[in-house]
């Protein structure tokens, strides 16, 4: 009887060591991480030329989403680029920005957003290309809008000055720039504009013809190798008479 139980026990045992002995199952994958979802891009065409911008609405998405109604709705086609900013006497097209929008027109205009402050976007108008909108107090901006030339880094908020919020930068100009500077290159109206914008009206507005999302035109498909010429048939050299 003892021995019987000792087999049992060592048997028992046997059993146990081998199920110790059993790989553990192995871990099931983690989930693959969604691809982040690319940014929007809009097409702005005028008789300049057209631009093509990319917003930021990772960055400034309430900018973004009030920018996306006007262009999803039709509004800004027909509007205008109707500023110029140069420094005084610059001849250059390298600095300074260009103004567009609706100006307040009451058929068009949409309520005004939250200012998305540059200090909480990351964003900055030190780039060619920036687009930022235009505004009187902070939260009243609504469907205007620059584009900037230069380090305009001034235009950002300033970390140590409350009483300067800055402006709300959403995008950037991916294709196009040299329409952007054919258009800060255009004649302005020394008498025209109140303020800061004093002599910075364009005396021929550049019309905006359309502004509608991006679509990337598919890829070129690749040309088929041409095929080779036919091989010449072979010439028996005549034999002599």
């Amino acid at each position: 009887m003892l021995r019987r139980t000792l087999v049992a026990l060592s048997l028992a045992a046997g059993f146990a060591g081998a199920a110790h002995a059993q790989p553990a199952p192995a871990a099931a994958p983690a989930p693959a991480a969604k691809p982040a979802k690319p940014n929007p891009k809009v097409k702005i065409e005028t008789p300049q030329g057209a631009m093509v911008v990319e917003l930021y609405a990772d960055k400034a998405p309430i900018t973004v989403a009030n920018y996306l109604k006007y262009v999803d709705r039709g509004l800004f086609n027909g509007a205008t680029f109707y500023r110029a900013s140069r420094p005084p006497g610059y001849a250059g097209t390298d600095y300074g920005l260009i103004q567009g929008g609706l100006q307040n027109d009451p058929k068009k205009v949409l309520p005004p957003i939250a200012h998305e402050s540059t200090l909480k976007t990351g964003l900055t108008h030190k780039t060619d290309g920036t687009i930022s909108m235009g505004r009187h107090a902070p939260g009243t901006a609504q469907a205007d809008w620059s584009i900037t030339l230069g380090d305009m880094s001034y235009l950002d908020a300033d970390p140590k000055n409350p009483k300067s919020p800055g402006f709300a930068a959403f995008g950037q100009v991916v294709e196009g720039l040299d329409v952007v500077r054919k258009i800060i290159a255009l004649p302005t109206d020394p008498n025209k504009g109140e303020g800061a914008m004093k002599g910075e009206i364009l005396r021929q507005p550049v019309r905006i013809t359309r502004v509608s999302r991006y679509v990337p035109p598919p890829p070129a498909a690749a040309a088929e190798p041409a095929a080779p010429p036919p091989a010449s048939p072979a010439v028996t050299p005549a034999s002599p008479q």
